[in-house]
């Protein structure tokens, strides 16, 4: 049982794992480099991410600067850009590329906690998905006779503990992503 309550956590985890990665790629208003992770170049024919063909700095709050090692991916990496639903759009000096976000106005930034939010609470109901499917998979076992009604409930109750410690990784995350996104 032990070793099954702990695939389930490993899942729940992946989930939350998933949503710091989306919420990393939402900019709030200052240069974030993790907008780019999904960004991928046309690199010998391969497509490959941003941060492998190039240097990417933030040079000031609101610029993104990428400079990448062979000046013949400038074109590339601005097309790569310009496709992305990133909304920025790149200027191209000659040697680098760098990206000027705005401000963003404070309507915008209501707009992106309600994604947030959102993106918050289709996380928790993953998680609580995959506490039903421990649950369930737990009594299967108790019903063919593999364990005890006492090993249940003990499993039963540890399955909600990690829950409820995942649910508060997910409401923390929640939290933190709005109030930096609220911050001006």
């Amino acid at each position: 049982m032990q070793e099954s309550i702990k695939k389930f956590e490993e899942k729940m985890t992946k989930s939350i794992d998933v949503l710091l990665e989306e919420y990393a790629s939402i900019r709030a208003g200052r240069a974030n480099p993790h907008v780019l992770d999904r960004i991928k170049v046309e690199y010998y024919g391969t497509p490959t991410p941003i941060h492998q063909v190039g240097n990417i700095s933030v040079p000031e709050p609101r610029i993104i600067q990428i400079s990448p090692w062979e000046k013949s991916l400038l074109k590339e990496i601005e097309k790569a850009i310009n496709l992305s639903d990133l909304g920025i759009n790149p200027t191209n000096d000659g040697s680098c590329i760098r990206l000027i976000f705005p401000e963003l106005t404070e309507e915008r930034r209501k707009e992106l906690v309600k994604d947030v939010k959102k993106k918050g609470e289709a996380c928790k109901v993953a998680v609580r998905n995959i506490r039903r499917d421990a649950i369930d998979a737990i009594k299967k076992l108790e019903k063919a006779g593999e364990f005890t009604e006492d090993d249940l409930k003990d499993g039963e109750n540890k399955i909600q503990k990690i829950t409820d410690k995942a649910i508060e990784r997910v409401d923390k995350a929640i939290e933190d992503k709005s109030k930096e996104i609220l911050t001006v």
